[in-house]
């Protein structure tokens, strides 16, 4: 499967992530976004840029929701509910997430 992106063709598996981690941008992950029936905000943003920034520094650590969920609430200030992930996210924070935040397919069972 691919997506047009800017004029390029981008490859991705046939679950919809991206094949090369390295085209991922910001306009992939609206693309993706806009597949998946997402239209996103600001704290769309915050979660994939945290999860972005745990694959990529943290030893490819694809967190947990409950780890995301502790760490939007330093973000945000507040405490999130698993609720708010799901609104965000409605197919799973940590799958869907990962799939627009151009990471490689979670394939653990559960997410909390």
């Amino acid at each position: 499967m691919a997506i047009e992106v800017n004029g390029k063709t981008v490859e991705t598996t046939p679950s919809g992530y991206l094949q090369d981690l390295a085209d991922w941008s910001e306009d992939v992950a609206m693309k993706l976004a806009e597949i998946e029936g997402i239209t996103l905000t600001d704290k769309h943003w915050d979660v994939i840029n945290y999860l972005r920034d745990e694959y990529h520094n943290n030893a490819q650590n694809q967190p947990m929701e409950r780890v995301v969920l502790k760490e939007m609430a330093k973000k945000w200030g507040s405490k999130p509910t698993s609720k708010d992930l799901y609104t965000l996210f409605p197919l799973a924070p940590t799958k869907q997430g990962t799939k627009i935040a151009g990471l490689p397919e979670v394939l653990r069972k559960g997410g909390y």
